[in-house]
C-alpha cells in the first residue's frame, strides 16, 4: 500500500476531536500503515457513523472505523446543506494562514483599516496573475488588502523562481513585483528570502495554479476574479 506522509503544517489540532483512546485500534494500525508519524489528534469521528476524518498532505481524508477504507472525496450533510469536508478544509487553511509571517509577504494596503484582506499565492510569469495585479488598485480603493506569497510554478531554479527571488529582494518589492508582472526586466538579486517556503506552503495547501486566493475565512478561490467579482464574494463572505 502507498504510504501518505504526513506535512507538519497539514496536521491541525481541531475542534471536537476524537481523543486517542476513542478510536479503533483497526484504524490506528491502518494508519500507522500509510500515514507513519501522524498525530492521533488529527483524526476526528464524523457525524457518518463509522467514518472518521483525518489530514494528510493538505488533504481533508475518511478511514472506516474497520480501518479497510480510506475515502477521498467530499462529506456533505444534505440537512444543513453543508459540505462538512470544505468546512475542514477552510479550518485547516484559516489556522495555516493565520500563523504565516505576514512581514514574508508583499502587502499592499489600503488607506486606513482595511475591510477585507486577501492573500494570494501568485505567479510573476503569469498572465491572469498580471491580469489580477492591475486590479489591485481598484481593491485597495474599496478597502482590500491584497498580500502576495510567491509561487513560481515552475519550481526551484527556474526562470520565474530567480525573477521572483530578485523581486523580493529589491528595495521595493512593490515596484518590483509589478515590473515583473508587466514583463519588464527586474534587476537580479539575492538575498535570505521566503519564495521555496512559500512554494512549498501553498503546495500543503493543496495550491496547484495561479492566482490562487484565500480569504481570512479559509476559504479558497483558484483562479482569477475581475475586482467587481471579488468584491461581491467578499462582502457575500461577510
Amino acid at each position: 500500500m502507498k504510504k501518505i506522509y504526513l506535512l507538519p503544517l497539514a496536521l491541525i489540532l481541531l475542534s471536537n476531536l476524537a481523543t486517542a483512546g476513542t478510536i479503533p485500534d483497526k484504524v490506528k494500525q491502518s494508519l500507522d500503515t500509510v500515514a507513519p508519524g501522524y498525530d492521533p489528534d488529527s483524526i476526528k469521528l464524523t457525524p457518518l457513523a463509522g467514518l472518521y476524518e483525518f489530514v494528510a498532505h493538505g488533504q481533508v481524508l475518511y478511514i472506516s472505523a474497520d480501518g479497510r477504507f480510506i475515502v477521498n472525496g467530499n462529506v456533505i450533510d444534505l440537512e444543513t446543506k453543508q459540505n462538512l469536508t470544505e468546512l475542514t478544509k477552510r479550518t485547516i487553511t484559516k489556522k495555516v494562514m493565520d500563523a504565516y509571517d505576514k512581514k514574508k509577504m508583499i502587502t499592499f494596503s489600503p488607506v486606513g483599516k482595511p475591510k477585507y484582506i486577501v492573500s494570494v499565492f501568485t505567479d510573476v510569469d503569469c498572465p491572469y496573475c498580471s491580469m489580477m495585479h492591475k486590479e489591485v488598485p481598484k481593491l485597495n480603493e474599496a478597502g482590500v488588502e491584497v498580500r502576495y506569497l510567491m509561487y513560481p510554478r515552475a519550481g526551484a531554479g527556474s526562470a520565474t523562481f530567480k525573477k521572483s527571488v530578485s523581486a523580493w529582494c529589491s528595495e521595493d518589492q512593490k515596484k518590483a513585483i509589478g515590473i515583473a508582472k508587466e514583463g519588464g526586466t527586474v534587476v537580479a538579486k539575492n538575498c535570505e528570502n521566503p519564495v521555496q517556503e512559500q512554494f512549498d506552503l501553498g503546495r500543503s495547501l493543496g495550491v496547484n495554479g495561479t492566482p490562487t486566493l484565500i480569504l481570512e475565512n479559509g476559504k479558497v478561490l483558484p483562479g482569477y476574479l475581475p475586482a467587481d467579482r471579488l468584491l461581491k464574494v467578499l462582502k457575500e463572505q461577510g
